[in-house]
């Protein structure tokens, strides 16, 4: 991988599977185990972190790069990179557009897995919108940025964590990937060693964290019958073509 912190380098070739959240750690929380079974599938995985994480309140932006760096390796992730907005004042406006836009040319992904549209953290609210708008400008042919129009195919949210009245359009087995999930998350050790809470992982009295995470896997893979899973959201209706071979039994 290049330089992880550099916008502005071309990354090339294009990659398959983009993730996009507001901090270095939210894309291995949330979808970490999508991104290694994808890798493992052949794709070319890519991951924007929005900010440097310089407001967190553990660690330093500089010792979250290493770990960002880190867990993009264990992830097989093709390209990682820092969009330098800043950190606990993440704004959908314009310039911020602008700089997510150009990004997504760069990256040109097919799919975007993007943060669920609620959160705890102001910057993951805003992210979600920021980041669904900057897909859809990325498409016009007048914007003024280079590289040639792009705009991604699919966009995926992301619903691990969260409590909010939406059942998940479909759930993504990483039963086989889980350890790797964990390994990467571990990478963060200033920020999640020794915690019972964290990102949109509420506090949970005196579990740790990393047994939280399992825990949400393990809940989430039970529903679609198997050890471990990750949850998405899709606003449009997703299409069946073999109803014969859906799987999860019904009764």
């Amino acid at each position: 991988m290049t330089d992880p912190t550099d916008p502005l380098d071309s990354i090339a070739p294009p990659v398959d599977l983009l993730a996009v959240a507001a901090h270095r750690d939210d894309v291995e929380l949330l979808c970490g185990g999508t991104l290694a079974r994808s890798a493992a599938q052949g794709y070319r995985t890519g991951i924007l972190d929005l900010t440097a994480g310089e407001a967190g309140s553990s660690g330093s932006a500089e010792l979250r790069a290493e770990e960002a760096e880190a867990a993009a390796r264990i992830l097989g992730v093709s390209a990682r990179r820092n969009a330098g907005l800043p950190d606990a004042g993440l704004q959908n406006d314009p310039d911020s557009r602008l700089i997510v836009a150009r990004m997504i040319r760069a990256f040109r992904p097919r799919v975007v897995i993007l943060p669920f549209a609620t959160g705890r953290h102001p910057d993951h609210r805003v992210a979600s919108q920021l980041i669904y708008d900057a897909c859809f400008l990325s498409g016009l042919g007048k914007l003024p940025l280079p590289g040639g129009p792009h705009r991604p195919r699919k966009l995926l949210y992301a619903l691990t964590y969260r409590e909010d009245p939406v059942k998940p359009t479909f759930v993504v087995d990483i039963t086989d990937q889980i350890e790797l999930k964990m390994e990467a998350i571990r990478c963060y050790a200033s920020q999640f060693d020794g915690k019972t809470w964290g990102g949109e992982i509420f506090p949970g009295g005196e579990r740790p964290l990393y047994d939280q995470i399992r825990m949400h896997a393990a809940r989430c893979g039970s529903l679609i019958r198997t050890e471990y899973g990750e949850p998405f959201h899709t606003v449009e209706t997703v299409r069946i073509d073999d109803v014969v071979g859906l799987e999860v039994r019904s009764i």
